[in-house]
């Protein structure tokens, strides 16, 4: 899961940039397509970002953003953009449905006593079993299948969307989706 980040959603955009900063330059907070890594960026001169917009910020010629800044921390976040995150994790989860629902297909043990898909919100060792059981008599090809063939689960969805703030806040034990902190980036 170390790849880098070649797309990312704009959470805020600050034309005058942060408050108590020297440089006075432009700074968008973004947040990763694939491993939702929370990063702050400088726009290229003149270019004014939307909130929601995609832009690139892989290695390759880039429209909108002249460099990323690095990354940061949840708490970071202005209030504008831990207002945004909550429904951007959601839609990104959507969107990459299929890579969630592999996700429930094939986890397994993280060791003898516990299993990866017991860190998801409220799965616990019923609710567990159950999937185990589901997705060995035929694995689950969409939420809704989870959802059906998994009495009383919650909409999935919305545990994913949970686990992956609780990832980014960063006190998990393990990250399932996102990059763990640095070292550099914990000081």
């Amino acid at each position: 899961m170390s790849r880098r980040e070649e797309y990312a959603i704009v959470l805020d955009f600050l034309p005058h940039g942060k408050a108590g900063e020297a440089a006075r330059e432009p700074v968008a907070q973004l947040i990763g397509e694939n491993q939702f890594t929370l990063l702050e960026a400088t726009p290229k001169p003149g270019v004014t970002l939307s909130v929601s917009e995609k832009v690139y910020i892989g290695r390759g010629v880039r429209d909108k953003i002249e460099r990323i800044r690095g990354r940061i921390k949840f708490n970071e976040l202005t209030s504008a953009a831990q207002n945004e995150v909550k429904r951007v994790i959601k839609q990104l989860v959507k969107e990459r449905e299929k890579f969630f629902v592999d996700f429930f297909n094939k986890a397994g043990a993280i060791n003898i006593r516990a299993h990866t898909l017991e860190h998801i919100p409220s799965v616990g060792k019923k609710h567990l079993q159950a999937i185990l059981d589901a997705r060995e008599r035929k694995p689950f090809d969409s939420f809704k299948d989870i959802q059906e063939r998994v009495p009383h689960l919650q909409k999935i969805e919305d545990l994913l969307v949970e686990r992956i703030l609780h990832e980014l806040s960063g006190e998990a034990k393990y990250y399932l989706f996102t990059k763990p902190p640095s070292k550099h980036y914990e000081e």
